[in-house]
């Protein structure tokens, strides 16, 4: 089950190695920046011969609510704030539930099966918020078409023109003589 306000994207490359790399840049925007809140990411490929495999390799930024919940429970124990056990079981209960139940549906999966040719491979990305300047930055460039997707058709043309554009030009400094 997925969250009703996330965006649920599925990206497609020629190359799943190219994918691989627009995965790890996804997940490094989950990082210690905060700059993209990740629900779940994977990368879906379809090899020559028609079967399909999801690598969905976990990284940190999946327990959000485990952590949120997890942060305010010690909080609650370090400033010695009363808590039954049945209070301690439903927060726990709480985030154990809401962890299981984010991720991308298996019908999301199946139709981005559908629409993918032999030999290809697809990011599929689900978030809920982020820094827009930052993801724009950062996906520049990337490549890709984007498949699938359950954001407005604005949103999807900035993203699609983003990843199709050339990267952004590193900054340079001039060495020598400025002549």
């Amino acid at each position: 089950m997925t969250p009703h306000d996330a965006h649920l994207w599925a990206i497609a490359y020629d190359d799943p190695e190219q994918a691989e790399r627009a995965r790890l840049e996804i997940t490094r925007l989950a990082g210690p920046g905060h700059y993209l809140v990740l629900l779940d990411v994977a990368v879906l490929t379809r090899t020559a011969e028609g079967s399909y495999t999801l690598n969905r390799e976990p990284f940190p930024p999946t327990n959000n609510v485990l952590v949120g919940g997890t942060l305010g429970f010690l909080t609650g124990l370090a400033l010695a704030a009363p808590m039954t056990g049945a209070a301690i079981g439903a927060l726990l209960g709480t985030a154990s539930t809401a962890a299981n139940a984010v991720g991308i549906e298996d019908v999301f999966i199946q139709d981005v099966e559908r629409l993918m040719k032999p030999g290809t491979s697809a990011v599929l990305v689900l978030d809920e918020q982020g820094d827009l300047e930052v993801i724009l930055h950062a996906i520049r460039g990337l490549g890709g078409t984007v498949l699938k997707t359950n954001v407005d058709l604005e949103r999807a043309k900035l993203i699609q023109t983003t990843l199709s554009a050339e990267p952004a030009a590193a900054y340079l400094i001039p060495i020598g003589d400025p002549k």
